[in-house]
């Protein structure tokens, strides 16, 4: 089976989400995706509304049968990407696991934790964000992957590719964006920090 994993605190989830997850499934070969809402974000500076309202919040947003939701990240305590992307190939060894993200985590991948080791361990797919399609395809990890980026015209063979192996690809775009959605004040998820 190829799963795409759509990391994040989705605080909250919108349209946007949906639609990358209906992408990815179509451009790159995916038989699944699960959306992995996170406890918390390190990268950011506040925490996010609590898990059970977010949750609650996906699940009602979800409506697909090749999209699930979970929250296996609080379920196994970690707190990283490359972490949750360990315990997930341990617990699942026959799945062939993508990451997917969105332009915008392209441009600062380079400080996640232990991003070249997730590049060098699962193929990663690519969603163009509005604006950000050029600083994205010039992004350190993006230049430090250069040898290993599949053209976008190649990219349903990324679920089965061996990494590293990474596509950006060109999609219809919704503009949406959590954090937007929050500050226009339609988000009543309490706020954590």
């Amino acid at each position: 089976m190829r799963v795409g994993l759509l990391g994040g605190s989705f605080d909250p989830p919108h349209a946007g989400h949906l639609h990358i997850s209906h992408e990815a499934l179509k451009r790159f070969g995916l038989d699944r995706v699960w959306w992995l809402v996170s406890p918390g974000n390190p990268l950011k500076p506040h925490g996010p509304a609590p898990l059970s309202e977010r949750m609650a919040a996906v699940r009602a947003l979800v409506d697909h049968p090749a999209i699930a939701v979970t929250d296996y990240e609080a379920r196994v305590g970690t707190r990283y990407t490359a972490e949750t992307l360990g315990e997930l190939r341990r617990a699942c060894p026959g799945v062939r696991f993508t990451w997917l993200m969105g332009a915008d985590n392209l441009v600062q991948f380079h400080r996640w934790e232990r991003w070249r080791w997730i590049m060098r361990t699962v193929p990663v797919g690519v969603l163009a964000r509005p604006g950000l399609r050029l600083a994205a395809q010039t992004s350190v990890a993006a230049r430090a992957f250069g040898h290993a980026r599949l053209p976008a015209a190649q990219s349903r063979r990324l679920g089965g590719a061996a990494a590293p192996a990474w596509c950006f690809v060109n999609v219809p775009m919704i503009d949406l964006s959590s954090s937007a959605i929050r500050a226009r004040g339609e988000w009543r998820g309490r706020r954590t920090g």
